[in-house]
């Protein structure tokens, strides 16, 4: 106890304690949040440790997203008491992390994100650990594990509108840096010196955008100037967390917005593996858009989303090329594209990253395309059966809207999937009609012309709810 005692003296940042030492409360009478609009598992964490002497507020996106009248999806709670302190007190509690140590408190299906104060190491430096190895040479911090006290943790968040402390015994919020009056002014402002913030954690600069987009606010104008020159900066950042970071963006509801935004600062060629891809197809530029756009429309809608569907898509017309660059090479048409399938996805994983856990979803959703040209037989029946019959489906659907395929092969499939047995055997009786009228004149005469396709597959409805959770 002494050692944590002087060690918590030793590592304070003094600068910030005084500027975030004027510290504004705000009663629930003014904010209106009521303890119960705070998750179980999150009342039962700041309750225990609060009853075993410590500090503890549920901070963050949660009071963020509840003043903002939206729904968290999950609660962060913050504290004085160590990582180590913290699982003493829950039995179903593990310390995670490296660069930030934290804890995952466990209450049913819900976890909870334990964090202890933190003091900024861009000044202070833990002992043990050279203070030239705390950030790298253009400024991002390695290390974030330097405990302090309350007013330091509010000057090392990100956004101030990020940096709201709810007191669920009191139910008041403690507001260090303004945050409340940015929010009712739909402002984000970065907290301290933007220049500084981003160079230590580059990836602020790609969150500002999205929640800037997510939650319908404006960036600040100092917060604002310095992304484009500061750009490369991302270069340096690991690409898994690049990765994660980007899927974040891509997941938020809000992709197209955000996509939209980050080419008018710049943020690609380069800088960005991923949205190379997706702003850098010209002939695939409508497809991906529409990919974007319904992943939005689905998000919004409470609906689940695939990033092995969101992947295909946005690498799917370098598939094509690589596709039918084979093909002209003298490869037969499947074989090239496995060719071409394996060939773009090894090469975009050494940029993007993509988990190997979304090889099967991605390469299913492609490898079924060529197979709904084939509408004869029994191919069609074998075809329903496949356990990525709807996400592929869904995918030919996207082709369709964007150009790429003739969209009566879209409509023929949207009838045949969900019609009865002797609907489906008189259109493909009709489909394959043709292709035995080529082979005899003879036969030809002989045959009834009767047989028509039903009036309804030209007008069939076109599901556009196009990304659908795999089975």
């Amino acid at each position: 106890m002494i050692r944590k005692f002087f060690r918590r003296i030793f590592t304070r940042n003094s600068s910030d304690s005084q500027a975030a030492s004027v510290v504004r409360t705000i009663s629930r009478k003014e904010h209106g949040i009521a303890r119960q609009q705070i998750s179980a598992g999150a009342l039962k964490v700041t309750t225990a440790l609060q009853q075993a002497g410590y500090s503890a507020f549920v901070v963050g996106g949660a009071i963020r997203d509840l003043l903002l009248g939206l729904e968290p999806k999950d609660f962060d709670v913050a504290t004085n008491a160590t990582p180590e302190e913290v699982r003493v007190l829950f039995r179903r509690a593990r310390i995670i992390g490296r660069r930030f140590r934290i804890v995952h408190v466990t209450y049913g299906s819900e976890i909870v994100e334990v964090s202890t104060f933190r003091a900024n190491c861009a000044v202070d430096h833990q002992p043990g650990i050279p203070a030239q190895h705390h950030a790298d040479q253009h400024g991002r911090l390695l290390h974030d594990n330097i405990f302090g006290s309350q007013e330091e943790d509010v000057m090392r968040r990100d956004f101030t509108i990020n940096a709201l402390f709810y007191n669920p015994a009191t139910e008041e919020i403690l507001d260090y840096l303004e945050g409340y009056e940015d929010i009712k002014a739909k402002r984000l402002r970065i907290i301290g010196e933007p220049v500084q913030r981003y160079r230590e954690d580059p990836v602020r600069m790609l969150r500002a955008v999205r929640l800037a987009a997510k939650l319908d606010v404006q960036l600040d104008d100092s917060t604002a100037t310095p992304i484009g020159d500061l750009a490369p900066l991302l270069q340096n950042v690991p690409s898994a967390r690049l990765f994660d970071e980007m899927l974040k963006l891509l997941m938020s509801g809000h992709a197209l917005a955000c996509v939209v935004d980050l080419r008018m600062r710049g943020l690609h060629h380069g800088l960005l593996p991923m949205l190379d891809v997706i702003l850098e197809q010209p002939l695939g530029e409508r497809f991906i858009m529409l990919a974007l756009k319904n992943t939005d429309e689905r998000v919004q809608q409470d609906k689940p989303v695939s990033p092995g569907f969101l992947f295909a898509a946005l690498l799917w017309h370098e598939v094509l090329a690589d596709w039918n660059k084979r093909q002209a090479e003298g490869e037969k048409p499947i074989p090239a594209l496995h060719l071409a399938m394996t060939a773009i996805l090894t090469l975009q994983r050494q940029r993007l990253a993509i988990p190997r856990r979304l090889d099967s979803i991605i390469y299913d959703i492609w490898s079924l395309q060529p197979r709904f040209l084939a509408r004869v037989g029994r191919k069609p029946y074998r075809l329903l059966e496949h356990p990525r019959f709807r996400a592929a489906y869904d995918f030919l659907m996207l082709r369709c809207e964007s150009g790429e395929v003739d969209m009566t092969i879209g409509q023929w499939w949207r009838t045949f999937q969900y019609a009865d047995t002797a609907t489906r055997e008189t259109m493909l009786q009709q489909d394959a009609a043709p292709k035995k009228r080529k082979r005899s004149t003879r036969r030809r005469s002989r045959k009834s012309t009767e047989s028509t396709v039903p009036a309804d597959i030209g007008q069939a409805h076109v599901d556009h709810s196009i990304i659908a959770p795999e089975k």
